[in-house]
């Protein structure tokens, strides 16, 4: 039996008892919020509910080859005609602006696979030893007996190949391997997955990588390898903040390295901070995140600050 078999049971119970459902995916959407939010929007369509996703950006256009469905901005929602309101993955990357206005007699439910949420819903379903959201999906899906379709299947694939980096990453256990199978017998096609999410892309994102990969510099007494991207780098190449995603992990493979730091600039002054590492090189680059505000897993965090990448003749410093 599934771990969280009882809240399992309640968050369905609650889907089959409500009308309208909001799904909500965190901003900036990854495969693995997409996925999730899109897997359970096509069981809640299947009930014959009505079913709205929001989010503070708009669906991803690497992703539009799986599905055409739009993301609407919550500034545009009524809360109040929903019934219930599920979040999933990153849920304090977005939902936590909007929970404080939704009124007490809408269910709340939180899925996440992240270790430091610090809010939490009506049904609060978090664990950190948990691949991706979407393998926690799978799970929901199999401990109420529901029925996989295909699309579902594509989507659930989509979120835990983007979290598990292929299959390569530490958080690549037999579970999520066995459950891939499964997908893959329901018509899930890993390929296609690939070549969307990772082998696919645009000549913009290949040189704006270039720059990222140019300025990169390595710091022996720690092993850090780091680079940076500013606001003009990716206005330059004609590409957007979704490009920068698999910088950290390519840069984390460099040989003799313990973990790697991409710093780029967003919207508003934000400085994104991406950490990533290895299992094997003994290094928690959570902790690291924790120390500007932010958080993640052990191998794979983040974090925001408020200021701007001022190049200098000595390198690089943040104002």
């Amino acid at each position: 039996m599934p771990k969280f078999a009882k809240e399992f049971h309640t968050l369905n119970y609650a889907i089959r008892g409500s009308e309208n459902i909001l799904l909500f995916a965190h901003s900036r959407p990854d495969g693995d919020t997409a996925g999730s939010v899109l897997a359970l929007r096509e069981y809640i369509q299947v009930l014959g509910k009505n079913v709205d996703i929001a989010c503070f950006d708009s669906f991803p256009d690497y992703l539009s080859s799986f599905s055409s469905v739009a993301f609407i901005h919550p500034d545009k929602l009524d809360l109040g005609k929903y019934k219930l309101i599920i979040a999933a993955d990153s849920v304090e990357r977005g939902f936590e602006k909007i929970l404080p206005l939704i009124d007490t007699e809408i269910i709340t439910a939180i899925v996440d696979h992240h270790p430091d949420i610090t809010i939490a819903g009506d049904i609060t379903i978090i664990d950190a030893t948990y691949s991706s959201v979407c393998e926690m999906v799978y799970d929901f899906f199999i401990s109420n007996k529901i029925e996989i379709t295909r699309e579902m299947s594509i989507f659930l694939m989509l979120g835990i190949i983007a979290d598990t980096g292929i299959l390569q990453h530490s958080n690549t256990t037999s579970h999520v391997l066995g459950i891939i199978s499964e997908l893959m017998k329901k018509g899930a096609s890993m390929g296609k997955i690939i070549n969307a999410t990772f082998n696919s892309k645009k000549i913009s994102t290949l040189k704006l990588w270039g720059r990222a990969f140019e300025r990169a510099r390595i710091n022996q007494a720690n092993g850090m390898i780091t680079s940076v991207l500013t606001k003009k780098d990716i206005k330059e190449f004609g590409a957007t903040t979704e490009d920068i995603a698999q910088v950290a992990t390519i840069l984390n493979t460099v040989p003799g390295t313990k973990f790697s730091l991409v710093l780029s600039e967003r919207n508003d002054g934000i400085i994104k901070g991406s950490l990533r590492s290895e299992k094997y090189k003994g290094v928690n680059v959570s902790k690291l995140a924790a120390e500007f505000g932010g958080g993640g897993h052990e191998l794979a965090s983040g974090f925001e600050i408020k200021g701007k990448i001022i190049e200098t003749e000595s390198g690089w410093r943040i104002e």
